[in-house]
């Protein structure tokens, strides 16, 4: 699950699931830097349903390859990296590290303002491989304008209908995108401006990682939180798409 795939088929999860002898079945998914919270939802869902019992998600965001590098505007926020999570029902699971999926959230509404074009389909036009729409682009002012509000108030009706009072949650691991935009959605959630150990901050040490980023804040700073406390994975961007994941410790 990742914001761009080195081809359309076949699938470069099916090939990562022959080198790692997996059998079952992997297919790719593309919700951009809500691509990973997406596939936790339909990870989730597919263990519930009885479709799958362990599942491998993995997040390649490759992201220098599709940057234009003359555009000071994007190029220099981004940075490659690549994550990976296991989900599996709560009886197997064995980490010393687990925690249980209480909920999730997505949504999606359509923008031009975080675009790539990308694809198959561009040799049946006149083009050049040089045209700068085949490259990551984006209208960054009103990108913080639309997204801030629907994702703090994706989080705000997620812990709502989920019957959760915001003095629950201890930690929110959000997009790694703009430190700016984080610290708008989180003071918009907890009704304060959150200390900096309850909303990690990565971007300093990865950059933008696209779906990755709200993961590494996970992987680096979940271990100190205690038995039955509550956190929000949350993910957003192109699309607009965002994901929200409501998680409680449970080793």
């Amino acid at each position: 699950a990742c914001s761009n795939l080195e081809r359309a088929y076949p699938a470069i999860s099916i090939e990562v699931q022959e080198l790692l002898g997996i059998k079952g079945f992997a297919f790719d998914m593309n919700v951009a830097c809500s691509s990973a919270t997406f596939a936790i939802q339909a990870a989730a869902d597919m263990i519930r349903s009885g479709s799958a019992n362990t599942i491998l998600i993995v997040d390649p965001e490759i992201c220098s390859g599709h940057l234009d590098f003359k555009d000071r505007d994007c190029h220099f926020i981004f940075g490659d990296v690549c994550t990976a999570m296991i989900l599996e029902k709560k009886d197997t699971a064995n980490s010393n590290n687990c925690f249980e999926i209480l909920s999730t959230k997505c949504i999606t509404q359509f923008s031009n303002n975080i675009r790539n074009n990308f694809g198959f389909l561009n040799n049946a036009k006149k083009s050049s491989p040089l045209d700068r729409d085949l490259l990551f682009m984006q209208e960054g002012r009103k990108v913080f304008k639309e997204v801030v509000p629907m994702v703090s108030q994706l989080i705000i009706d997620h812990l709502y209908e989920e019957k959760i009072e915001i003095e629950e949650i201890k930690r929110l691991w959000l997009h790694q995108a703009n430190k700016s935009m984080n610290d708008f959605i989180g003071k918009k959630v907890l009704g304060r401006v959150p200390e900096d150990h309850e909303q990690p901050n990565i971007l300093q040490d990865y950059a933008n990682t696209s779906s990755a980023g709200s993961i590494i804040a996970f992987s680096l700073y979940s271990k100190d939180m205690k038995n039955n406390e509550v956190g929000v994975l949350c993910s957003f961007g192109a699309g607009y798409s965002a994901g929200s994941i409501i998680l409680r410790k449970v080793s």
